[in-house]
């Protein structure tokens, strides 16, 4: 039984008996008890339509559940609305999924793990695993967040919006247990990019690519981080990166430029560069410039210092940082990297230590750590600046 062919079409499925008027919990119940009918018959006897059975044993595990609930009378009505037999409606349906999971009622923890379960067919267990969480605690907020959505109708369009920043949070969730939440991500854009004609879909799509190529370098035989500048260019991966490449310009051609276009132009030119040397910094500023005027975020402009300092010299790189908040996530490390490059080790393997010290994770703070010490083995590390 191919598990990554009943994995794409459960929100399908799901999203059919949600239309339909099912309870988004008892569906998610009824679809997971026709996976397992599947798993059960298939191999003996394949259906000619594997959606459209699908759609309808779940649904008719719905109606039984239904029947013997308390609230039978309540969705009686229901029972009329069997799907006719033929093929299964599809990527209207699994777009209704995506706008219910990314909800404006969930938080950001829930919308991701609630997009993972119903939109991406993984067990809670897998979800679990992968976001760093016990099992038990990730069931619990999938149960709150089916109670939250149970009951939402779509009487307007979803905001794109919403659902693409719940993706990119999937995508940020990297690699941990036995599920590849990048690729899944990425899966799930590519879902998302075939029914929904906008180019800031596209322009999250060939972003996650291009970063998703430099994967196999990011890290040392070790499990050390290795910073972009550093990195063998040998073991990226040319055919995701050229996908990219494709597809922001596709997204770039229609001139509706969004925040993940420019993130991903960003991106682009640092693949392109044969060379850390080589890379075209001026211009990278210019696209954190754009970046900046869609987003007004800090983060951006902590980005774009570290750009500035690329392209103009630390000391420049050093004076837009200033004009930023010191308590930022990182500010501490990007300090440290200016003034080692304006040529002041005793400040910056001071900063750098004190960055290891705020490092949201292990790899960051082992990293920070030793670019502290490679800096205080010099000989002249503790020279005055």
């Amino acid at each position: 039984m191919d598990e990554v062919f009943l994995r794409s079409l459960t929100p399908g499925v799901l999203a059919v008996l949600v239309r339909r008027g099912a309870d988004f919990a008892a569906a998610e119940d009824a679809v997971q008890d026709a996976l397992v009918e599947a798993v059960r018959v298939w191999p003996s006897d394949p259906p000619r339509d594997a959606k459209g059975w699908l759609v309808t044993v779940a649904w008719r595990r719905f109606l039984d559940a239904t029947r013997a609930d308390a609230s039978r009378r309540r969705r009686e009505d229901l029972v009329d609305q069997e799907p006719p037999p033929g093929p299964a409606p599809g990527v209207d349906d699994t777009l209704r999924l995506h706008f219910l999971c990314a909800h404006p009622s969930l938080t950001p923890s829930s919308a991701v793990a609630l997009t993972l379960r119903a939109v991406g067919g993984l067990t809670t267990r897998q979800i679990a695993r992968a976001c760093l969480v016990p099992e038990a605690t990730m069931a619990q907020r999938i149960s709150r967040a089916k109670r939250t959505v149970s009951g939402v109708r779509f009487d307007r369009p979803g905001d794109v919006a919403t659902v693409l920043r719940v993706l990119y949070l999937v995508f940020n969730e990297g690699y941990s247990g036995d599920v590849d939440l990048a690729a899944e991500a990425i899966r799930l854009t590519r879902q998302l990019a075939a029914g929904v004609d906008h180019p800031e879909v596209a322009g999250l799509l060939a972003l996650m690519l291009l970063h998703h190529a430099r994967r196999a370098a990011r890290t040392a035989a070790d499990g050390g981080l290795v910073p972009l500048a550093e990195q063998d260019r040998g073991r990226w991966d040319k055919a995701m990166i050229s996908e990219g490449v494709v597809v922001l310009q596709a997204a770039l051609a229609r001139d509706r430029l969004g925040e993940f276009q420019a993130q991903a132009a960003i991106a682009a030119l640092h693949a392109d560069a044969p060379v850390a040397e080589e890379t075209d910094w001026p211009q990278i500023v210019e696209w954190y410039d754009e970046l900046a005027r869609l987003t007004d975020s800090p983060v951006v402009r902590l980005n774009r210092a570290v750009a500035v300092g690329e392209a103009d010299g630390p000391r420049a790189g050093l004076a837009a940082l200033a004009a930023l908040d010191a308590s930022l996530p990182r500010h501490t490390a990007v300090a440290a990297y200016l003034h080692e490059r304006d040529g002041d080790p005793v400040t910056a393997a001071r900063l750098y230590a004190e960055a290891a010290r705020k490092a949201p994770n292990l790899a960051e703070r082992d990293h920070l750590t030793r670019q502290a010490a490679r800096i205080n083995a010099r000989p002249n590390a503790r020279r005055s600046g």
